[in-house]
């Protein structure tokens, strides 16, 4: 039986070693590979290896699902990536699309909804946390898609103010922040991606651009409540200095 030469075969993986390395399981690895995500295996004889080009579409689809994105968003974003596309490409695409937030929603069921909250919830109170975007109804699962911070929207539902109001808070949130994320998404892609994809790359950058983007998130995230403070201060003042 023909084996890998040594240096290939330092950079080749079993289907066991690549679930390892990916930290999946083999079945889930299996799946993936069945539904076209990522490229057949290198045969040597009756063992099929993976390089690292199939780590990285298996990285970017373990990535993407722990992040929210459905199975079939999944598929879509792996076949818009061409076939010959490196290590360094799916890298990039890996920090661009994976969300902003520290940790994935988490899909409850009522009861696990209720266990995480803390209390039993009426009907009025999880359309207080459907309102506030502390839960979005998961039509999938028949549950809820609990957001990071269900426990602030948790404690909406004892503050003595209308619903209307919080859907209008709500709505001008969503309004502004899609409008920045507009314009913050078109910056970094200007200033930071572009420049990178003109230049000659290794893995080793893709790395750094990567732990790079993922320092800017959260920067980002600091300056918008930072600034928002600012800006909500500022209103007081110039309310206060009002005749």
């Amino acid at each position: 039986m023909a084996t890998p030469t040594t240096d290939l075969a330092d950079e080749l993986l079993t289907i066991d070693e690549l679930a390892a390395a990916v930290g999946t399981t083999v079945r889930t690895t299996r799946y993936y590979a069945s539904l076209g995500l990522v490229p057949a295996p290198l045969r040597r004889g009756r063992i099929a290896y993976y390089g690292p080009v199939h780590r990285g579409r298996l990285e970017l689809a373990r990535a993407l699902q722990d992040h929210g994105f459905t199975l079939q968003a999944v598929e879509r974003v792996l076949a818009a990536i061409p076939a010959e596309a490196g290590v360094e490409d799916l890298a990039l695409q890996r920090a661009m699309l994976t969300s902003w937030t520290p940790e994935p929603a988490a899909v409850l069921t009522r009861a696990e909804l209720e266990a995480r909250a803390g209390r039993v919830l009426s009907d009025a109170d999880v359309r207080r946390l459907v309102t506030v975007g502390a839960v979005e109804p998961d039509p999938a699962s028949g549950g809820y898609r609990a957001q990071p911070h269900l426990a602030v929207g948790v404690q909406v539902l004892d503050v003595d103010v209308p619903d209307e109001s919080l859907g209008l808070a709500d709505a001008a949130i969503r309004r502004h922040m899609d409008a920045l994320a507009d314009e913050l998404t078109t910056i970094l892609h200007t200033q930071v991606l572009e420049p990178y994809r003109r230049s000659a790359t290794s893995p080793d950058d893709a790395v750094r651009l990567e732990r790079t983007v993922a320092q800017l998130r959260r920067l980002t995230l600091e300056a918008v409540v930072s600034g928002f403070q600012r800006a909500a201060n500022a209103v007081i003042q110039r309310s206060l200095d009002r005749p």
